[in-house]
């Protein structure tokens, strides 16, 4: 069967696909560039006290491995992904809407869940429509991508400039009004080719569940995401206790998402295989939080932090070539979906676990996201034969 990457494709349609899905990377990683750091921010000054602030804030990776894959998997099933980004995206503008006009915890997570449950699919989704263009149009997935990041880092640094202006109970309509930008990106979505004429039923392929070359991949990717989780969760207080300043953590964030950037930008150009640019973004997860828990000098700690851009960068970048090649493209977003509740699992029980843990030693707790990463990157270094055999999608002939 001819790889859909050989068939000839107009240059301006080519185009249109990679400036419209790059546009609407940019607003939804605005949405979660303003969300991730200033939404328990406003659940705090509208009077939710700290344990709600704990369960409500749970709410999105719960969704990830309830009702995520069902959400995912329906989409793909009726060929509707592009449907799909649309109608989440406008569920989301209208779920934060909804949010921002409660102030009751238990009224308040009711409808905060609703709208995760239509929110958090978006990710998948969008990568799951990325991977059929990129195989469609001979494109390379990291180029786009960057674009997310870079959205990501410039909606924080915008909503941050607005925590000292607007009250921060208005924060919530500076997380509404991107997701409008987001309703209004989505429109700009190209339509892909209906899957459901150019695919026979012989590329239905393994079960993904039944394939453990899969489980390798997202299980690999998944421990060594969630080896970040305690950094997420506990960097800044860690550093402000060390004596760093606020500015100087708002550096140190800033310097490894633009190392994401850079590997994003570059990644066209890695000839490795992708188990092995997992399994390196593995290693350097390792010894990123061995650093890191060692209290070292601003100098070395800035260093860690470029690391970033491959323990998160390059493992994504390894994890979306390897389901390109394993998974066929009728399937993909039923596989995005099945990677996200992993992701989902595993982070929210590292979630609990590390606060546990760091409540007992500190910072040591990077010890412990150490070995997460290790098991990640031995995992997929021990699967890499098996997963340069026998490729699934169409794209590489399976």
């Amino acid at each position: 069967m001819q790889s859909e990457s050989q068939i000839p494709i107009a240059a301006a349609t080519k185009r249109r696909f990679a400036v419209s899905l790059a546009v609407f990377y940019s607003a939804f990683f605005a949405v979660l560039g303003t969300h991730v750091p200033f939404f328990p921010v406003w659940l705090k000054a509208i009077g939710i006290d700290a344990v709600w602030i704990g369960i409500i804030a749970a709410l999105p990776a719960i969704t990830r491995f309830t009702t995520l894959p069902q959400v995912t998997a329906f989409a793909e099933k009726r060929q509707a992904i592009r449907a799909a980004i649309m109608v989440s995206a406008l569920a989301t503008a209208i779920g934060f809407t909804a949010v921002g006009l409660q102030q009751q915890p238990l009224a308040l997570f009711l409808v905060y869940a609703l709208t995760c449950m239509m929110w958090t699919p978006t990710m998948p989704l969008t990568d799951a429509y990325a991977l059929r263009g990129v195989a469609r149009y001979g494109l390379d997935y990291g180029p786009l991508r960057l674009w997310g990041s870079a959205a990501f880092a410039a909606g924080s640094l915008a909503c941050g400039y607005l925590v000292d202006i607007i009250a921060p109970r208005d924060l919530i309509w500076v997380i509404v009004a991107w997701a409008v930008v987001a309703v209004a990106a989505s429109l700009l979505l190209q339509p892909l080719d209906d899957l459901r004429r150019r695919t026979p039923e012989r590329h239905a392929g393994k079960p993904l569940l039944r394939d453990a070359a899969f489980w390798a991949v997202i299980a690999s990717a998944a421990l060594i995401q969630s080896s970040h989780i305690a950094f997420y969760t506990f960097s800044a207080i860690n550093w402000q206790l060390q004596g760093i300043s606020g500015l100087t953590i708002a550096v140190l964030w800033t310097l490894g998402i633009m190392a994401e950037i850079v590997v994003f930008a570059l990644s066209p150009r890695f000839s490795l295989q992708p188990s092995t640019l997992i399994a390196i973004g593995g290693v350097i997860a390792v010894l990123r939080w061995i650093v890191t828990a060692s209290e070292p000098p601003l100098v070395l700690l800035a260093i860690a932090q470029l690391g970033h851009g491959f323990s998160f960068g390059l493992t994504i970048v390894g994890t979306m070539n390897l389901l390109a090649q394993r998974v066929s493209s009728h399937q993909i977003a039923r596989g995005q979906g099945y990677y996200a509740a992993c992701n989902g699992l595993l982070g929210a029980a590292t979630s609990i676990a590390s606060g546990a843990i760091y409540a007992r030693i500190g910072d040591n707790v990077y010890y412990v996201m150490a070995a997460m990463a290790a098991a990640g990157a031995i995992l997929i270094w021990s699967a890499r034969h098996r997963l340069t055999a026998q490729p699934q999608s169409e794209a590489s002939g399976g």
